[in-house]
């Protein structure tokens, strides 16, 4: 990871590789605009500054880009980007109406290559213990035609960004999907 995106972990040691669920909100290896150079802990769930408690997280594992600058939760971190370092992820289809049964879908590139995804992080303070937790949102984008498949219910995928995009991301860059890729545009 440190070679493909050119970083070093702040603390290599506390980095447990695994398959990670938004909803226990694992700390997993992040890179800000703030530190292109290092690779950091955040914990998924963005926190925003304001909230008086941590329970808001479990509604901002994901938010959508097109509308991060309109709501509350992101709308004072869109400049706090993040790259969310991964090899991997999965979602889960539904096979009947109510989701009583589903696929669950590993979804990789190519050998299994590391990717990014597009996120905004926050700091928050916890006012009741004084720690100052690092938190993270996964940007989430309307579905191409092979994860409109999977992702049959709510029709949307994570923002997977090329390497190419990545630093144009971290530095404030516009990106828009066009038939289905991301375009940087001059923001």
């Amino acid at each position: 990871m440190q070679h493909r995106f050119n970083a070093k972990f702040e603390n290599e040691s506390l980095y447990q590789p695994g398959i990670y669920n938004g909803f226990q909100f694992p700390k997993t290896p992040v890179i800000t605009n703030k530190l292109t150079d290092t690779i950091q802990l955040y914990q998924w769930g963005l926190i925003p500054f304001w909230a008086k408690e941590e329970s808001i997280r479990q509604y901002t594992l994901n938010a959508r880009i097109e509308t991060i600058h309109e709501k509350p939760s992101f709308r004072n971190v869109v400049q706090n980007r993040c790259l969310i370092l991964a090899d991997g992820f999965y979602e889960w289809q539904w096979l009947d109406p109510k989701g009583k049964f589903k696929q669950k879908y590993e979804l990789t590139l190519p050998d299994n290559e590391p990717f990014a995804f597009a996120g905004l992080y926050s700091e928050w303070l916890d006012k009741s213990t004084g720690e100052l937790r690092n938190t993270y949102t996964i940007l989430t984008t309307a579905a191409n035609e092979l994860m409109s498949k999977i992702h049959n219910t709510k029709k949307r995928m994570p923002v997977i960004l090329s390497a190419d995009h990545e630093q144009q991301w971290l530095h404030g860059q516009e990106l828009k999907m066009q038939n289905n890729r991301l375009t940087a545009t001059k923001g």
